[in-house]
């Protein structure tokens, strides 16, 4: 799948220039040979592990449980690979959104070059934070965790996990670490790479936790929960961008935004405080992947409440910063209204005469001293 920008210029092959505007192409080219690799029975090993999910586990059917064999997952090494190749797809996407859709709506916006980067950065998020929101939802529904609010910590360690959840942690670890390199393909200011260098870590920092430690359940609810509010505020942002007097989105996304860290808050205590916390299995085993011990709950509860401390924190200086903005904005819409109050009024003043040439006195008009004369 190639994908090429138009560029009058020519630069030298493998320069900076050169792979910034080919890097999609480039990529592609890294991805259908992995696909290759599938054709020939040589390299179709190798090919496998980067291509399809590892570390599956045949459950055979049972009368009292299904009557089909279910197919289970388990985290290895080799899902590294597997992180790797998708990663290469993530990018080809990213390059495609990029392209066909927000640079068309780029040009005919005329954004400024802040507007611009902010429009791609909403852009490209939305559409992740709903793509993952409806198939996160989907899982949620599918598995009956939102039915039953035990399922985040019964029968923990959840070693095992469904196709379509591990799949879906795969992709999620694969669009983060793409984009890394992202901060190169798109030339992100020097004073922009440190911002985002954190909340990419954030994302990674958690999702692979939730991964490791065998928390699916907790991390997909969670997940599913802040991707909704996000994917709500990056698409008002869109509106605003296109009507600066849209507002109301905003609005709704800041009830939104506390209320998430609230259940986010409440839910996490109810798993660690609550529920593991009274299993009985509160022993430390690698091989049964079991982390229920005191220590592991204290810091992962800890990490998930300094998240949401470091987010309220943005979010209160982000919605400081917009009352001031507001507040500065109305003083000069007064002024204006004053200004303009009191040049209709001179204009009035002059047309009586009281601050004009033209008086209502007749005797000082040409025509009065024109009849005098004659």
């Amino acid at each position: 799948m190639a994908i090429r920008k138009k560029s009058n210029k020519n630069p030298p092959v493998l320069s900076h220039e050169f792979i910034v505007q080919n890097h999609a192409d480039i990529v592609s080219c890294m991805a259908i040979i992995f696909l290759l690799g599938l054709m020939f029975e040589i390299t179709a090993k190798a090919a496998v592990i980067f291509v399809t999910l590892q570390y599956n586990v045949t459950i055979p059917a049972t009368e009292e449980q299904s009557a089909e064999t279910i197919s289970l997952y388990h985290y290895g090494i080799k899902d590294l690979a597997t992180i790797f190749f998708y990663m290469l797809v993530a990018i080809i996407i990213h390059a495609i959104i990029q392209e066909y859709i927000l640079d068309k709506i780029n040009r005919k916006m005329h954004f400024s070059k802040t507007k611009h980067s902010k429009f791609n950065e909403s852009g490209q998020l939305s559409a992740f934070y709903l793509f993952s929101c409806v198939w996160g939802t989907s899982i949620l529904v599918s598995e009956n965790y939102i039915s039953d609010p035990t399922s985040l910590w019964r029968d923990y360690p959840h070693t095992l996990i469904p196709f379509q959840m591990k799949f879906f942690y795969i992709l999620q670890l694969a669009y983060w670490f793409h984009a890394f390199p992202e901060l190169y393909f798109q030339k992100t200011k020097k004073e922009d790479i440190f911002r985002q260098i954190v909340y990419i870590g954030l994302y990674l920092f958690h999702i692979a936790g939730a991964y490791l430690l065998n928390l699916t359940h907790l991390g997909l609810v969670l997940l599913v929960l802040h991707y909704f509010v996000e994917f709500l505020f990056h698409i008002s942002r869109l509106f605003y961008f296109s009507d600066e007097r849209y507002q109301k989105g905003f609005s709704l996304w800041a009830v939104l935004f506390v209320l998430g860290r609230l259940l986010t808050l409440i839910l996490s205590v109810l798993t660690f405080g609550f529920g593991l916390a009274r299993a009985e299995d509160q022993q430390l085993n690698f091989s049964t992947g079991n982390f229920n011990i005191l220590a592991v709950r204290i810091s992962v509860l800890a990490s998930i409440c300094m998240a949401q401390a470091f987010m309220m924190w943005k979010f209160i200086n982000f919605q400081l910063r917009r009352w001031r903005e507001h507040s500065s904005s109305q003083p000069q819409s007064v002024k204006k209204k004053f200004v303009s109050a009191k040049g209709k009024s001179s204009r009035k003043e002059r047309e009586n005469g009281i601050n004009g040439t033209v008086t209502s006195n007749g005797a000082d008009s040409p025509r009065s001293r024109k009849d005098k004369s004659s």
